[in-house]
């Protein structure tokens, strides 16, 4: 203790360092991006992924979705082997084997699509879910192929298909023709589906876009979208700088298609699953 003119000098002490917010982990808040409100990250995935507050529906995984559709540790996946090739050598900023390399490990998946036969309580059903995270969801080849043998099965064995769409690219543009071949390709299985007497649901997911919303997705017997959620042939954005006028609020929203007559039904996700069966029911398909 230092002295000074025969009295003792106070000492001064660096104020203890609260270490309280450095032990909060990261990765345990999302926030919403449509309300902005702070969601505890375990809260948001019980309740399916949605804003408590706005009722927001976020981005949902093959997986995931698969998991709250059908009956628990009932699904049979179909095709998985299926991987998309460089048919054209396309380059870019980024080639198409590096897109596709670079999405497989953000999403574990090989495509952008996955289908395969279910349950919903105890009713078979054909289920194909699209993924907005591997290469925007977008209708190459090979998805284009899953959706084609899902219909073609569910025409064979008189099930019912539920195709949960998300997809903001539309057709790939990596594989040019090829891609764009697909729109007709889904399009023709579907009108024999149509002929032989199956049913068709389609659900519109944030968002649905282009060249996929323009072939299979807007064919359903019945087409449910989900809240908020973009669905379109081209972004409000490019429509207006084109016609050069600005297009009416909540343009392209499921609401407005709802509105206009475009969709059947608005269906939140965690009502989702009794929604199908509810359907299935009163069409009496697969009883």
């Amino acid at each position: 203790m230092a002295i000074f003119f025969g009295k003792q000098k106070p000492q001064y002490r660096k104020p203890a360092k609260n270490n309280r917010k450095s032990k909060i982990p990261d990765g345990l808040w999302t926030k919403c991006e449509d309300c902005g409100d702070i969601i505890f990250n375990k809260a948001l995935e019980e309740n399916f992924m949605v804003c408590a507050k706005c009722n927001y529906h976020f981005v949902l995984g093959i997986r995931k979705r698969i998991e709250i559709t059908l009956d628990e540790g009932i699904f049979e996946e179909l095709d998985s082997d299926l991987t998309s090739i460089d048919l054209l050598d396309f380059q870019g900023p980024k080639t198409y084997k590096e897109k596709l390399k670079k999405d497989a490990e953000l999403t574990g998946l090989k495509e952008a699509a996955v289908y395969g036969k279910g349950k919903i309580n105890s009713k078979d059903v054909v289920l194909v879910v699209t993924d907005s995270r591997f290469i925007m969801g977008s209708m190459g080849s090979v998805v284009g192929e899953k959706i084609t043998r899902a219909i073609e099965l569910a025409e064979k064995e008189k099930l019912p298909i539920i195709v949960i769409s998300g997809s903001g690219g539309g057709a790939r543009m990596y594989e040019g023709m090829f891609s764009l071949m697909q729109m007709a390709k889904t399009a023709t299985a579907l009108s024999r589906l149509n002929k032989s007497g199956g049913l068709f649901i389609s659900v519109l997911t944030n968002p649905t876009m282009a060249g996929v919303l323009a072939s299979f997705a807007s064919l359903g017997d019945v087409i449910i979208a989900e809240p908020k959620s973009l669905i379109g042939f081209t972004g409000p954005r490019v429509i207006e700088q084109t016609i050069r006028q600005k297009l009416p609020e909540g343009f392209q929203t499921s609401e407005f298609l709802l509105e206009h007559g475009f969709v059947d039904m608005i269906v939140s996700r965690k009502d989702m699953r009794s929604r199908f069966f509810g359907l299935m029911d009163y069409l009496k398909v697969n009883p």
